[in-house]
């Protein structure tokens, strides 16, 4: 005989019955068979698949959700959870008690989700069941991607235009994108000789472009479209948009002459005026008062103008004497624009750097830069008296109000130990031949001596410098500090063992 256990004997209350299957004595349920024998002959996840399919884009990393729809999921996020089990057929006929993600290899392109589902078998019993379903991920490019992808494919198209002698203008544009992420819609960047062409997939993400242009540098817009296609029976119309985009054609440390009618509209400034810098306004200084304005974009395309000398003329000068000029000595009248607080006007005696040791008679000039420069200092400037210009605002001025010698800038001696010097760097939309471009080099330049043009700049920090001994390294020269500069971010994978 089979002995039978304590806690197996039935009490006079509490009935069992035998299993059908396996004979073990259990309470009484509608399928009359035990828990064990209940999974081992109904599979409530019949019917469920225990495979599926996901397809990736893997252009913009996103997740097809059907029929057309494409969303972004980051991996174990709820939201591929969500598009995971909505790929399931099936589950509609249990009820889903739990799920989650299961570990799988990162690059195995596969996903393993846990479920937990409830169902009711032979007359009322519920059963509960664990199991694993496994996602196979599929490349399959989205029809965003795809169109990009195809030659030549735009809707619209937004072109940047300067009609001036270096590029560092464009430079300074190109910080401002990447600063605010402007191009992050963008379809292509193509350069041209003149500028630099943005497609775009939509009309709307072209006037962004625009706007975003409008607010940073004074500039002109044309706008036109292109008749591609027409469904005449839904009536729709298929077009191509082309944004021109002209910028002003004079940079920073230009000299421009002014118009007649336009000097007397900004406070009777002087005609002969250098340009400070170009931002949403052009920013122009005189240097025999130190008088400054700032003129609009719709101001200056009122009354263009053009620069009569660019920053590839500038000449190199050596200050022989200076004389910083007293309140009196200044030129003052009713009705005069506002001052700059920041220069110092001086009567200056310059002699040209090839010159220097000849005998030669210094040449007499004013300049704003009296707070910086000082006898035996390097100077930057035009020599108007013997350059050829063909300006009519020019030619319409007196002889005599134009002066021979108009400086510039400070010169910070060989360019060339600035440049080993500099521990920082510039990102870019794309690679190019920056390091011996000339006009990005002078840029990187101004930007070291210029802080109010580079607080809008991102500047980080150059981990593959080769420091050099800072003992070398004139104080004087203008630097930027290390509180200025941002670290990089640098992606890499780092053993336990060395943290």
């Amino acid at each position: 005989m089979e002995y039978i256990s304590p806690d197996t004997q039935l009490t006079p209350n509490d009935a069992r019955v035998l299993c059908c299957q396996c004979a073990v004595p259990i309470e009484p349920n509608p399928s009359n068979m035990c828990v064990a024998c209940l999974r081992a002959h109904v599979d409530i996840t019949d019917g469920i698949p225990k495979q599926a399919t996901l397809f990736f884009c893997r252009g913009c990393e996103r997740y097809l959700q059907p029929p057309s729809e494409w969303v972004t999921c980051a991996l174990e996020s709820r939201e591929l959870l969500a598009l995971c089990l909505k790929r399931l057929k099936g589950l509609n006929r249990v009820k889903l008690a739990d799920a989650g993600f299961a570990w799988t290899e990162p690059h195995s392109k596969r996903i393993k989700v846990k479920l937990t589902v409830q169902g009711e078998v032979m007359g009322g019993t519920v059963l509960q069941q664990t199991f694993i379903v496994e996602y196979v991920i599929q490349h399959q490019m989205c029809d965003a991607c795809h169109r990009s992808e195809a030659q030549d494919y735009w809707r619209a198209l937004v072109q940047i235009r300067q009609r001036a002698s270096n590029r560092k203008t464009f430079y300074y544009l190109e910080q401002l994108i990447l600063k605010h992420k402007a191009h992050s819609n963008t379809l292509g960047i193509k350069p041209k000789h003149d500028g630099l062409d943005f497609f775009y997939a939509t009309e709307n993400y072209a006037r962004k472009m625009v706007d975003f242009i409008q607010s940073v540098l004074p500039i002109k817009c044309q706008h036109s479209k292109k008749l591609i296609s027409h469904d005449i029976h839904s009536n729709v119309y298929n077009y191509k948009f082309t944004f021109s985009v002209e910028i002003v054609p004079v940079s920073k440390d230009s000299i421009v002459c002014l118009p007649k009618k336009l000097t007397q509209s900004l406070g009777s400034i002087s005609p002969i005026c250098l340009v400070q810098r170009v931002t949403s306004t052009i920013h122009l200084i005189d240097a025999y008062t130190g008088q400054v304005c700032d003129l609009s974009s719709t101001m200056y395309w009122r009354y263009p103008f053009n620069a009569i000398c660019n920053p590839k003329q500038l000449v190199e000068y050596i200050v022989m004497d200076i004389d910083i000029l007293k309140e009196h000595e200044k030129k003052t009248f009713p009705g005069q624009g506002m001052v700059s607080n920041k220069h110092v006007v001086a009567d200056v005696w310059v002699v040209k750097a090839s010159d220097l040791g000849l005998d030669v008679n210094p040449v007499h000039t004013r300049t704003h830069l009296g707070h910086i420069l000082k006898p035996g200092d390097a100077v930057l400037g035009y020599n108007l008296g013997e350059s050829n210009v063909n300006d009519d605002n020019l030619d319409k001025l007196d002889r005599d109000i134009i002066p021979d010698v108009y400086l510039v800038k400070k010169h910070y001696g060989e360019r060339a130990a600035r440049r080993r010097a500099r521990a920082w760097k510039l990102k870019h939309m794309h690679e190019h031949g920056s390091t011996t471009d000339d006009d990005y080099n002078e840029f990187l330049d101004d930007l070291e001596e210029d802080p109010a043009l580079r607080q809008n700049i991102n500047i980080f920090k150059d981990s593959n410098k080769i420091p050099i001994d800072t003992d070398e390294i004139d104080p004087s020269l203008p630097r930027i500090t290390l509180a200025e500069m941002l670290d990089d971010l640098v992606i890499e994978d780092v053993d336990m063992t060395d943290v």
